[in-house]
């Protein structure tokens, strides 16, 4: 997956001193563009902002959406997109996280402890936490990002808002014919005749 400025600079924070507020930086190892921490972690806290949203709202509120598969069959297939996120979240989360990353993420995110009750119970100091709280937002930031086939971000595309594929050939457009397969002269379509 490649990171792009059009993408990044929508949620870039304008007073980073690593970006500018631009949401790319160089890389000094390889000299390619990589996103910036703000843009990882901005990423992070919108993904968890709706799956917080998705947590708190009523069951009787999900809804369930037919979607179109995509295949040879062309079936379709009933979802439930709130109870998929919420699903895809923990267990995207869980696989990316190792063990002590996960403890920190379970406690403070997922349980709602603050800063205080999770280093009495992790028993670290509080400078160590929030720079583990950085990392792990910053690590997952990616990976919903980068997630394969279907990221959890941007969330209007996995909602079903847009998806990005690529355009469809129109069958109503004509099509000029290929002058080297063709061995007379170029002839153009003209006006269709109509038949009365």
């Amino acid at each position: 997956m490649e990171w792009n400025r059009s993408e990044t600079i929508a949620v870039a924070k304008q007073t980073c001193v690593l970006c500018q507020g631009e949401g790319l930086r160089t890389t000094p190892m390889k000299g390619q563009q990589s996103p910036c921490n703000c843009v990882l972690r901005n990423i992070f806290r919108a993904c968890f902002s709706r799956f917080k949203t998705c947590m708190t709202q009523e069951r009787y509120m999900s809804k369930v959406t037919l979607e179109n598969c995509t295949g040879k069959d062309g079936r379709r297939v009933w979802s439930r997109k709130h109870e998929d996120y919420i699903a895809d979240f923990c267990l995207v989360s869980r696989r990316a996280l190792d063990e002590h990353e996960y403890r920190i993420f379970r406690f403070h995110f997922l349980l709602g402890a603050d800063w205080r009750l999770c280093c009495r119970r992790l028993d670290m100091d509080r400078g160590s936490f929030f720079h583990a709280v950085y990392r792990i937002q910053q690590k997952l930031g990616r990976v919903y990002r980068e997630l394969e086939p279907f990221a959890l971000f941007p969330l209007d595309e996995y909602f079903g808002g847009t998806v990005r594929k690529p355009l469809a050939v129109r069958s109503n457009l004509l099509v000029m014919p290929d002058p080297k397969r063709r061995s007379g002269s170029l002839e153009p379509p003209l006006r269709e005749k109509k038949v009365a």
